[in-house]
C-alpha cells in the first residue's frame, strides 16, 4: 500500500481528523481541554505514543501472527503510555499532575490502536511514521482549539498556566483577554461537548464549500 506524504497529511490534518472526522478519542477531549495548555500537552503525548507505535508495529508487521497482533498491538501501546507517563513525571511534573489520570488511558485510545491496525501494520516505517505524526497533529490541533475556545469562554484567557506547566519559556503564551471571566458552562463537560459541536458543524460546512467550489 503506497500513498503519498501529501495526502496522508491532508487526510490525518484534516480529511479524516481523529476529533472533528473519525469522532474517536473524545474522552480526552471532553475531561482534558478546560484550557487550550492542557490540550496542547495530551495531545503532543498522544502524538508521541501515536508515532512511536506505528514505527514499531511497521518494523515487526511480518513477524507478528495475525491471531495475535491485537493483544501484541496492546501490550506495546501500554507500554510506550508508561515510558511516556513516566517522562512527563520526571520533567513536566506539574503538566503531569493535571494529565496524569488521563495519560494511562492513552493505552485504551482508540485513535491509536485504530491507526496501528488499519495502517502502520500494513505499510513501511517511512509511511506509518508520516500517518502517525500527521494524525497525532491533527489530533493536537482539535484538542489545543477546543481548549482554547472552552478556557476564552469560562475564564477569559487564553494558554493560563503555560509557564507553571511547561516550563517557563511558555510564559509568552499566556493571555489574559478580558478581566470579567466567564461562563462556568463552557469549563464543564457540557462546555465541551457544546464546542465540539459547532466545530463540526464549522468543518462540515468547509468541506461542503469546498466539494462545490
Amino acid at each position: 500500500m503506497s500513498t503519498s506524504i501529501k495526502t496522508l497529511v491532508k487526510d490525518g490534518v484534516w480529511d479524516n481528523n481523529v476529533v472533528l472526522a473519525q469522532m474517536i478519542g473524545l474522552c480526552p477531549a471532553a475531561a482534558v481541554t478546560t484550557s487550550g495548555t492542557n490540550g496542547l500537552g495530551m495531545g503532543l503525548a498522544t502524538t508521541a505514543v501515536l508515532v512511536i507505535a506505528n514505527v514499531l508495529v511497521a518494523l515487526v508487521r511480518n513477524i507478528i501472527s495475525p491471531q495475535v497482533r491485537i493483544p501484541v498491538f496492546v501490550v506495546l501501546i501500554a507500554s510506550l503510555v508508561t515510558v511516556v507517563d513516566m517522562l512527563l513525571n520526571a520533567w513536566l511534573h506539574e503538566l503531569y499532575k493535571v494529565l496524569g489520570l488521563f495519560i494511562a488511558l492513552i493505552v485504551v485510545n482508540c485513535a491509536i490502536l485504530g491507526r496501528v491496525e488499519a495502517f502502520a501494520s500494513k505499510n513501511g516505517v517511512w509511511p506509518a511514521f508520516v500517518d502517525g505524526l500527521a494524525m497525532g497533529l491533527g489530533f493536537t490541533i482539535a484538542l489545543t482549539l477546543i481548549g482554547l475556545i472552552r478556557e476564552f469562554l469560562g475564564s477569559g484567557t487564553l494558554f493560563a498556566q503555560a509557564s507553571q506547566l511547561l516550563g517557563a519559556s511558555f510564559a509568552f503564551l499566556e493571555i489574559r483577554v478580558h478581566e470579567n471571566g466567564g461562563a462556568l458552562l463552557m469549563i464543564l463537560p457540557p462546555g465541551a461537548f457544546a464546542v465540539l459541536g459547532f466545530l463540526l458543524a464549522g468543518k462540515r460546512l468547509l468541506d461542503t464549500r469546498g466539494n462545490t467550489a
